[in-house]
């Protein structure tokens, strides 16, 4: 039995979908059900539960609110994965905790190791990274933290969603050409995550993209291309031209080799996986 928290977000419903798919049996609990800061109630719903498996996909990820407001965002993104992961420990459940490239600085060039030394530039990137600690002090052995970058799906606010509604009303838009990761469809790390419980992997840290790079401009131009609109519509600006409260990595490329010698595949390129979740995102967009 898999219990997946955060089963609301962007990732908790592509995780629920995957997991139907393969007929695994699980558990899904939003906000609404289980709050991951109260610790009555995650202890109080492992025990009912008894997963073999806790997905926490659980966070708070408003990264420019999070700079006015990081005592708020520690509470769910450091003492909640706390108490997540010391309840899976209770229970010698494994435990898939859900963490971000905003844990690093993000200077480049070349992948980033899963060993890089983390330098969040951001509050939110900092909650994150001591949510990563707190998740290997509570369960050293059977915690697998999962960094993703630049995720996006039919569901929720996201850049494919705003970019394709863009695309398709026929606007003209300026897009940042100075950050580079690998946009990543989180349906396909949905179904990487489960790859890696499944596969058996030992407890560590993973990073979990579709591979490949790009910028936001590049990854703005390719949506509209397979859109059939006018590429030319994208223009470039730099990071500096776009007004944001928090600063962002430059460089959010992460390097995989703790997945491959774990034998498992690594994830599409991104352009594929972009191409195939399009048609579903334009839907859920209500534009055709």
């Amino acid at each position: 039995m898999w219990l997946l928290l955060g089963a609301n977000g962007q990732l908790g419903r592509c995780l629920r979908a995957a997991l139907v798919a393969r007929g695994i049996d699980h558990v899904a609990c939003s906000r609404g059900d289980t709050d991951i800061t109260d610790p009555v109630a995650v202890d109080g719903l492992v025990e009912r539960v008894v997963p073999s498996v806790i997905v926490n996909a659980a966070a708070w990820t408003n990264v420019d609110a999070a700079e006015g407001r990081e005592v708020e965002a520690e509470v769910v993104n450091r003492d909640g994965a706390r108490i997540v992961a010391e309840a899976a420990a209770d229970a010698s459940a494994t435990l898939v905790h859900v963490s971000t490239d905003y844990v690093f600085s993000g200077t480049g060039p070349g992948p980033i190791a899963e060993s890089e030394p983390a330098n969040p530039v951001n509050a939110y990137g900092r909650t994150k990274w001591e949510g990563e600690q707190a998740v290997r002090a509570a369960h050293p052995r059977g915690a697998l933290v999962v960094r993703t970058a630049w995720l996006y799906s039919a569901h929720g606010r996201n850049f494919a969603r705003t970019m394709a509604a863009r695309a398709l009303a026929g606007d003209a838009v300026r897009v940042i050409d100075d950050q580079h990761g690998a946009p990543t469809s989180a349906d396909d790390l949905a179904g990487h995550i489960i790859d890696l419980v499944t596969t058996g992997v030992g407890a560590g840290t993973y990073h979990g993209t579709n591979t490949g790079a790009a910028t936001w401009f590049g990854f703005a131009r390719e949506i509209y291309r397979l859109l059939g609109v006018d590429p030319g519509l994208v223009s470039s600006i730099h990071a500096s031209e776009y007004p944001a409260r928090a600063a962002r990595p430059a460089w959010s490329i992460l390097g995989t080799d703790n997945t491959a010698r774990a034998g498992v595949a690594p994830m599409r390129p991104w352009s594929e996986a972009l191409a195939e979740a399009l048609p579903r995102i334009v839907a859920a967009a209500g534009v055709d």
